[in-house]
């Protein structure tokens, strides 16, 4: 009796295990952070010729069912509840009421989750041009909807986010000077996240920056998985 409760409770032990072990193990499999100056940064992001050819969003799969699928909220909602500078309340069917963000592009405060855009920070269009066109769906999926970094999904106001559109940093900045060195170290830390290139007109207005007014800006980014 005293060995079969023995055997029992070790084979229970050994079954626990890998349960108990699994976060462990996801952490460490986990890539580290990158960081480094924005000039560094800018000297790794490859350059090469763009091409549209074949782009649509739809074949960016968003908004999907976010990073916590048993809260019923989209990824474009479990964005605006994490950015909140004022947590907004959260109603059935993950409906926002309620709540503050600041628009870091234009440094406007909006109170109404609806005139928010949540904006690729690298766009979707830009991605495809810069090496996402040979990504798989699954992968495009993964981009369009990345909560991994805190970088590459911002809400912003709508109107800022339709005057940037698919432009780069060669022809759109955030109207906020404050806000500029911010956004090139953000776009330079997506692009090497996804390991994305830039043509050459790109990285010549990042360099700009990057030896300029943003030298001091620090470039953090995990690669993706």
């Amino acid at each position: 009796m005293i060995n079969n409760l023995v055997r029992t409770f070790g084979a229970l032990s050994l079954a626990l295990v890998p349960l108990l072990s699994a976060p462990a193990a996801q952490a460490a499999a986990a890539p580290p952070a990158e960081v480094m100056a924005l000039a560094d940064a800018v000297g790794l992001v490859k350059v090469t010729g763009e091409d549209r050819t074949g782009y649509s969003r739809t074949k960016f799969k968003h908004w999907n069912g976010g990073d916590d699928k048993s809260d019923g909220c989209s990824t474009r909602n479990e964005v605006l509840i994490a950015e909140a500078v004022i947590a907004p309340t959260v109603e059935a069917g993950c409906k926002l009421t309620g709540g503050t963000w600041r628009s870091y592009y234009d440094g406007q405060e909006v109170t109404s989750a609806g005139s928010l855009d949540i904006d690729h920070m690298v766009p979707l269009a830009e991605a495809w041009d810069s090496g996402a066109s040979a990504w798989t769906l699954a992968r495009r999926e993964a981009y369009a909807n990345d909560q991994g970094a805190d970088v590459s999904l911002v809400a912003v106001t709508a109107r800022t986010n339709r005057q940037k559109a698919d432009q780069d940093p060669a022809d759109w900045m955030p109207p906020s000077p404050e806000a500029q060195c911010r956004y090139v170290g953000e776009w330079v830390a997506t692009k090497l996240r996804w390991q994305l290139t830039a043509d050459t007109r790109e990285l010549e207005a990042l360099k700009v920056y990057a030896e300029g007014p943003c030298e001091d800006t620090v470039v953090r980014y995990t690669p993706a998985v």
